[in-house]
């Protein structure tokens, strides 16, 4: 059986990724509750806690660091997602006497989405994980969402606007933003709200696919 040692240090050797965060500290219960979002809202994914950027073993130094985890996960986000706990108690180099403690926050991906990161003053903020970061998630996958939880099945339309709107990213096989997408369409003056509404639904039905590219969230063809 492998040690508990060795199960984590096989962990940190995959370094961060789309399911695989390290957080050296936790001093900031809505900001760890981004992570919590992005994952639930993605594929799931583990926090790594007490391990810094580098992989090396730091420790959760404290019961109120344990808590404030835990806040993170349940009071910081909306829906509360579902998260296992497992604390690890790890020397941090072969034949030392003192253990250090890692707790390993396992998020599930959740059914019902989006799941938001709470934070005071401002509005709940849902986040998608996007290689290994959280990138706030954009107006499409809101409509996605929204969509997936209120609708069985749909008709797909075929109105001038929405040919329209399909024919200009399949037009620029580089991918085009919303904002873009509108602009191309001018002339035919298409809400935003409808664009999002139309655009999440093909993308759903897998006529498109949004992508992240720089600081941006594109529409491209499938």
């Amino acid at each position: 059986m492998k040690s508990q040692a060795s199960i984590l240090q096989q962990l940190i050797a995959q370094g961060e990724h789309g399911r695989q965060d390290f957080k050296y500290k936790i001093d900031d219960a809505p900001k760890l509750a981004r992570s919590v979002s992005a994952f639930a809202n993605t594929d799931g994914g583990r926090l790594l806690i007490g391990v810094r950027d580098d992989g090396t073993i730091h420790g959760v130094r404290s019961e109120e660091e344990i808590f404030m985890m835990h806040a993170a996960a349940y009071k910081y986000c909306t829906p509360q997602p579902t998260i296992q706990f497992e604390t690890l108690h790890v020397p941090t180099a072969p034949h030392e006497g003192r253990l250090r403690t890692v707790v390993i926050c396992t998020v599930m991906p959740s059914p019902i989405k989006p799941v938001c990161a709470l934070e005071e003053g401002q509005r709940p903020t849902a986040y998608i994980r996007v290689a290994d970061e959280n990138i706030v998630a954009s107006p499409i996958h809101l409509a996605i969402w929204r969509q997936e939880g209120h609708l069985q099945g749909e008709a797909f339309a075929d109105s001038d606007e929405e040919r329209a709107l399909l024919a200009s990213v399949n037009a620029h096989p580089e991918g085009l933003t919303l904002n873009q997408i509108l602009k191309a369409n001018s002339q035919l003056a298409i809400a935003r709200s409808y664009a999002t509404m139309v655009l999440a639904r093909f993308i759903r039905f897998g006529l498109l696919q949004i992508i992240r590219r720089g600081n941006q969230w594109i529409m491209v063809p499938a």
